[in-house]
C-alpha cells in the first residue's frame, strides 16, 4: 500500500487545491489500487476524488461488475463516482475499438485530472508490442507519466504490488476473462514471452524494457522539439537535406498529417519514400498517401497537394 500511495501522492505534488481528480476504474487490481490510493491522498492534498467506471458491455454481466467496482470505490471514499457504458466498435481490432470507447469516455469526464491505472508491466508489454510491429522511437517509449490531464502513477510499480494492496485493503478485483485469452497479443506477451525472457536472461526484464522505454522518450522529445523547430523553415529540399534523418523524417511526416493525412495511415513506408524524394531524388514521380494526398518535387521544394 505504501508504494501505491506514495506514488499517487508523487503524481499529483504539483495540483492545486480544489481541483477534481477521478480515477479510471475497470474492476481489476490494477485500478482498484489506484482508486484506494487516491482516495487515501485526496484529503491531504485538498482535492475531490472520484473514480469513472467503464463498462465495455463485451461479457454477460460486465453491467454488474462495473457495478460493483463502482461500489467499492464509493466505500473508499469516492465521490462522485459514475459508471459509464460504451459502445465498442470493430476499427482497428477489438483492443483499439476498445481503447477508442473508453477513452472516449474518460475525455467527457468533467476532471482536471483523470488517473490511469497502467503498471510498470504494462508498460514493458508496449515496449515489446512496439519491438513486434518494428515502431520507432515514439512507440517503443511507451506510455507516457504524462499526457494532457491523463496521468499514469504506477509505471514504477509491479502489478504483483497492486494486487498485495487490494489484498491489504479488502478489496476485491474482477478478473476480466479478457486478460487470459491468448487470442490477444498482450496476453500472449504476458503469459509466454516475457516469463520466457526471464527464463532466459534471468530476472530483472521488466524493469529494463521500462527503463529503455523512458530512454527512448527523452530522446523522442528531443527530435520532436528539433523537428518542431524546423518545420517553420518549411519543405525546401536543401534545408530538409541538411537535417539528420531522424528529424527530416519528422518533419515531413508532419507537414503531411497537417495537410490531411490520417496519423493511423501514414505508415513509416510512406514517410520513406517521400525521403527519397529529397535525398534521393533521380527524377521519380509523385508519392500516393493516405487520405488522397500525394507528394512531388518541384524544383527546390517538396510540394503536398
Amino acid at each position: 500500500m505504501l508504494r501505491t500511495r506514495a506514488a499517487v501522492r508523487s503524481s499529483l505534488r504539483d495540483i492545486a487545491a480544489g481541483s477534481t481528480v477521478l480515477a479510471a476504474v475497470s474492476g481489476g487490481a490494477d485500478s482498484l489500487a489506484l482508486a484506494a490510493a487516491l482516495a487515501h491522498v485526496a484529503t491531504k492534498l485538498r482535492v475531490t476524488a472520484g473514480a469513472v467506471v467503464v463498462d465495455h458491455g463485451l461479457q454477460p454481466g460486465s453491467a454488474e461488475q462495473a457495478e460493483r467496482a463502482a461500489e467499492q470505490c464509493r466505500l473508499l471514499g469516492l465521490s462522485p463516482v459514475t459508471v459509464c457504458t460504451v459502445a465498442v466498435g470493430r476499427a482497428g481490432g477489438p483492443e483499439a475499438a476498445a481503447r477508442a470507447a473508453r477513452y472516449t469516455a474518460l475525455d467527457a469526464a468533467a476532471a482536471d485530472i483523470v488517473l490511469l491505472g497502467h503498471t510498470l508491466d504494462d508498460q514493458a508489454e508496449t515496449v515489446l508490442l512496439g519491438l513486434a510491429r518494428g515502431s520507432g522511437a515514439r512507440s517503443l517509449s511507451g506510455m507516457a507519466a504524462v499526457s494532457g490531464r491523463y496521468r499514469r502513477p504506477f509505471l514504477a510499480v509491479r502489478r504483483t504490488e497492486t494486487r498485495a494492496a487490494c489484498r491489504a485493503l479488502g478489496l476485491e478485483p474482477w478478473h476480466d476473462p479478457h486478460n487470459a485469452d491468448p487470442a490477444y497479443a498482450r496476453v500472449r506477451v504476458r503469459r509466454e514471452v516475457l516469463p520466457a525472457l526471464e527464463a532466459a536472461l534471468g530476472p530483472g526484464i521488466v524493469e529494463s524494457l521500462a527503463r529503455s522505454a523512458e530512454l527512448l522518450r527523452d530522446d523522442a522529445d528531443a527530435l520532436d522539439e528539433w523537428a518542431e523547430k524546423a518545420v517553420a523553415d518549411g519543405l525546401l529540399v536543401a534545408a530538409l537535406s541538411a537535417l539528420p534523418k531522424a528529424v527530416r523524417t519528422r518533419v515531413m511526416r508532419r507537414a503531411a498529417i497537417a495537410a490531411g493525412a490520417p496519423a493511423g495511415a501514414l505508415t513509416a513506408r510512406h514517410v520513406a519514400e517521400m525521403d527519397r524524394l529529397v535525398h534521393d531524388w533521380h527524377g521519380q514521380g509523385p508519392v500516393s498517401l493516405p487520405g488522397g494526398l500525394v507528394a512531388e518535387r518541384s524544383y527546390d521544394r517538396l510540394l503536398l497537394r
